[in-house]
């Protein structure tokens, strides 16, 4: 189809179905909310109650797209045999990041139940007032003040104990408004840490839905077989997984019969994920781009790669031993998923962080089979190929993102087993202590080679 009848058709919009109620309020408007918690949401039966405001993080450009079209966007199903098209309506409000007031005032209202969050690993992290969970903050205390009631933090990130590590950063963060006077708290009344501690539910829980970036060709595709113009379509694979544990004191929608999952233990199911799904994509994402692929399934297709995952697989099976996981029909589910040839979920996008992912995706599991009485070579090769991927690139001038990137860089100056020493330190310094550790890191440093 060419630009000019591209621009002939209507833009999607809502038309005459109302936007719902905002109920829930989201933090990180991404492709990855919208086909995963957003949709979740449209496909509840109670989806007409629970509309969403969602905020973009550091730039405006998603919301401004997406509100112009209403919140509406089409979720484009990408199986190995074709497309399907829906049309996803539960974003009542597509809301630039900085648009604070609006944030504090849907954060106050008795009506908002639940806040979801999809940052990043290291935004948990951050303490300067301009970041999410900031901003989330300074809402909670207007909600404090205006006598909101209690409602449900839900993080939605890759994060080992995320419920926990959402808590943990809300309240430092809270303290601190405490501490400066900025809460809003009286005289001799409890400050906002303390009402966030009681008021406040923090639900962990374990995502899961590969969602490649959207591009051109697929704003294309969409205008061409749904007869509308959409600037902000998004794709995913078919599967989609949620799995949820903990209270919502002012209610949720009905996610249980959209397919999501309530437990009473999320850590077993979040370790499956981080470590077969998510282990295994840093893994590929380095020993990948080292071998010259671009995308999961020409790594997978690699025998070299294939043969580093399953390894890895074999070692963090030992330390899920639920029956519930099913971790073998979980693998193969896996190694179809990743297999599928038109989902194009590039390495180069799974390779950032490397510092910070690898601390839930590697670390957990040489730390695991060491307590076994085990080498942990997998994992350790996980860690290897990482170092070679960034020494790899800094010495080609090469741009890669983490959150540590200066000290990568100061740490891949060095020379030999110091180098690997400087490194490991940087994911995890307590098995940078151990000497056995770093003899066996080093050793595998250049084990995935070009080929």
């Amino acid at each position: 189809m060419t630009a000019a009848a591209t621009t002939a058709l209507p833009l999607l919009g809502r038309g005459d179905v109302p936007a719902p109620p905002v109920r829930i309020v989201h933090l990180g408007l991404g492709a990855f909310h919208r086909s995963h918690q957003a949709w979740f949401t449209a496909h509840a039966p109670d989806a007409a109650e629970w509309g969403i405001a969602s905020f973009t993080g550091r730039r405006p450009d998603a919301a401004l797209t997406l509100a112009a079209q209403e919140g509406v966007y089409t979720l484009v199903e990408r199986g190995p045999d074709g497309d399907r098209f829906e049309v996803v309506r539960s974003i009542a409000e597509a809301v630039d990041g900085a648009d604070t007031a609006r944030l504090e005032e849907l954060l106050a209202a008795p009506g908002t139940a639940i806040v979801t969050l999809t940052v990043t690993e290291a935004v948990y992290e951050k303490d300067d007032d301009d970041s999410p969970l900031a901003r989330l903050c300074r809402g909670l205390a207007r909600r404090r003040a205006e006598g909101g009631g209690p409602l449900a933090v839900v993080s939605c990130d890759n994060v080992a104990d995320n419920g926990a590590v959402a808590r943990d950063a809300v309240v430092r963060l809270a303290e601190r408004l405490d501490a400066d006077g900025a809460s809003g708290a009286a005289a001799g009344e409890p400050g906002l840490a303390e009402w966030v501690r009681e008021n406040v539910s923090f639900v962990g829980t374990s995502v899961d839905r590969i969602t490649p970036r959207t591009t051109d060709d697929d704003v294309a595709e969409v205008a061409a077989k749904c007869g509308y113009r959409d600037a902000a379509p998004v794709v995913a694979e078919p599967f989609a997984n949620w799995i949820l544990a903990g209270e919502f004191p002012a209610g949720r929608p009905r996610w249980e019969d959209a397919g999501a999952q309530f437990v009473e233990e999320i850590e077993p199911f979040e370790n499956r994920k981080l470590w077969l799904l998510n282990g295994a994509h840093s893994l590929l994402a380095y020993a990948g781009q080292l071998r010259g692929h671009a995308t999961v399934a020409e790594a997978l297709a690699d025998p070299e790669c294939r043969s580093a995952v399953e390894a890895f697989w074999d070692e963090a099976a030992r330390h899920l031993t639920l029956p519930e996981l099913d971790v073998s029909a979980y693998r193969a589910a896996l190694l179809e998923r990743f297999a599928n040839p038109r989902i194009a979920h590039y390495l180069a996008q799974i390779a950032a962080d490397g510092t910070t992912k690898l601390r839930m995706r590697a670390v957990p599991v040489l730390a695991a089979e060491r307590a076994a009485g085990r080498a942990g070579v997998a994992a350790a090769r996980m860690i290897a190929a990482w170092m070679d991927f960034v020494s790899v690139a800094a010495g080609s001038g090469r741009a890669f993102q983490d959150p540590l990137r200066e000290k990568v860089l100061a740490a891949v100056e060095l020379e030999g087993r110091e180098r690997t020493r400087a490194l490991l330190a940087l994911v995890s310094p307590e098995l940078a202590g151990e000497e056995s550790v770093v003899e066996r890191v080093d050793a595998l440093r250049g084990s995935v080679a070009a080929p």
